[in-house]
């Protein structure tokens, strides 16, 4: 209750705030008479301003955001308008729709206001034309799959000590807690050249920072000291100076003849001569987008395993054949991980279930048209992934966990969950070997179960986020019976 007042005294603020800014706005985007009688979807834009953001916000924290959407679009068919965050938009929904998300050229990509305000305005997100394929193809040089290979070894020795630090000796562990904290290490080291040891005060405070931030990139933007979107504000801006003394340190070496423009991902767009503002905000959006998505996927793929035994089974017999292959202490290999193929199917199903965006946003920068309907320049375009992934019709029992689903292929753009078409994500393979290596380790290395008292309940808010942190149960394998590779101190 505290938290709904919260965000219903926020709304009234930005009401009273904004009545005579956004109205105007509003008016410029309401639909002409030449508009109505293009066919605007069907729905309703709700009271002014308001519209149906605070509906949604509930639903996404109590976890109903999908019953929430699909009332909504089972009373007006696959396209409809609503207003969100103050702005007109047009809900789609189903593969047709995800289709023309993905492959329209009179859509771009859009982040809400409080995504920029947290990662800056100039993130890849943002970004079009030659500005945006500029920034893309400095993040693919070191995305691509020739790069992800080379990665392996440094990944693998970041999730031992991971599970040395934070495992080892514990009875209890907090998964989603730990998973962050790896993958958010993961990517210091191999994307962005920041080592355990020379770089460890400045990981400790750039996690710190991310950690709170992320909670603001749905807040309602009510600047206040006391509010969820000032604070992560806050956060935001310290994080940002710890990334500019990084960027320095960087420039320094690369100008000393110190480092190399393909050390990683900041020295090489220092290289490049990108403005260091702009430097800034594309390493704040891949910190965001590249470790809190790997450790929602890694957090609910355990939580999945322990509802479905059999299917736990045989992630851990796939594992165990992989360890008993390898010298004691030896590292995994590039041809490790394509063995693998069934723990990455159930990660896949993972993510079917629980993707960790929600839903896909884009504005028209043109007039649009989808199945017959207008969607005027300017508008918001919605896309929620989970609409299609738990349509039965796609999905038999959509709710039930069945990681054989993904030893085929899914029907076209019927599972978004890394992109379809052309703008598939460039990190999907990064995910995926740093989620391999961890299962790894993890499965090979622990019996686990969920702790008494924890449900498995969680919300999705911002992002998919389980009570308590998913408290499970762990006691070590016995490494001679399972012939794990182990954990070497």
């Amino acid at each position: 209750m505290e938290m709904e007042a919260s965000v219903l005294a926020a709304l009234a603020a930005v009401v009273v705030a904004s009545i005579f800014l956004v109205l105007p706005h509003l008016r410029k985007q309401s639909p002409s008479q030449d508009d109505r009688r293009r066919q605007l979807p069907p729905g309703s834009f709700g009271l002014p301003v308001v519209g149906q953001t605070v509906g949604l916000l509930r639903a996404l924290r109590a976890n109903t955001a999908e019953a929430w959407l699909r009332r909504w679009a089972s009373e007006y068919g696959t396209v409809s308008k609503l207003s969100l965050f103050g702005l007109p938009t047009a809900l789609l929904v189903g593969p047709a729709a995800n289709k023309f998300l993905f492959a329209s050229t009179a859509l771009t990509a859009k982040t809400t206001t409080s995504f920029n305000s947290m990662v800056g305005r100039r993130n890849i997100r943002e970004l079009a034309g030659d500005d945006h394929r500029r920034v893309r193809a400095m993040m693919v040089q070191f995305l691509k799959l020739d790069s992800v290979r080379s990665y392996v070894a440094s990944m693998d020795d970041e999730v031992r000590h991971h599970i040395r630090a934070h495992w080892d000796g514990r009875a209890t562990v907090a998964v989603m807690p730990s998973m962050k904290s790896l993958t958010f290490d993961i990517m210091c080291t191999v994307i962005f050249g920041l080592g355990r040891a020379e770089h460890a005060a400045v990981r400790r405070e750039l996690s710190a920072e991310f950690q709170q931030l992320v909670r603001g990139i749905w807040a309602i933007p009510v600047n206040l000291p006391l509010t969820s979107y000032g604070k992560c504000l806050a956060a935001s801006r310290r994080g940002r100076r710890a990334v500019a003394a990084v960027i320095g340190e960087k420039r320094a070496k690369l100008e000393s003849g110190h480092s190399s423009p393909f050390d990683d991902l900041m020295t090489h767009m220092l290289a490049e001569g990108l403005a260091d503002e702009d430097i800034i905000d594309n390493v704040m959006f891949m910190m965001v987008a590249a470790h809190d998505t790997t450790a929602t996927l890694l957090t609910f793929l355990l939580r999945h395993l322990d509802g479905n035994r059999e299917a736990y089974g045989r992630v851990v017999a796939e594992q165990q054949e992989v360890a008993r292959s390898k010298a004691p202490g030896e590292a995994l290999s590039w041809d490790d991980l394509g063995k693998m193929k069934y723990t990455w199917s159930a990660a896949m199903e993972t993510l079917r279930l629980v993707p960790p965006v929600f839903s896909l946003l884009k504005r028209a920068v043109e007039d649009a048209e989808f199945d017959g309907h207008l969607i005027p320049k300017g508008w918001q375009v919605l896309g929620a992934m989970n609409m299609t992934q738990w349509d039965p019709a796609i999905f038999p029992e959509p709710g039930r966990f069945e990681p054989a689903r993904f030893e085929s292929p899914a029907p076209p753009y019927s599972f978004v969950a890394f992109g379809g078409g052309a703008t598939v994500c460039p990190g999907n393979e990064f995910a995926r070997v740093e989620a391999l290596v961890a299962m790894h380790y993890i499965v090979t290395g622990f019996r686990w179960k969920l702790a008494d008292g924890c449900d498995g309940s969680f919300s999705r808010y911002p992002l998919p986020s389980p009570a308590q942190g998913l408290l499970i149960d762990i006691e070590p394998m016995d490494t001679a019976t399972t012939g794990a590779a182990g954990i070497t101190k």
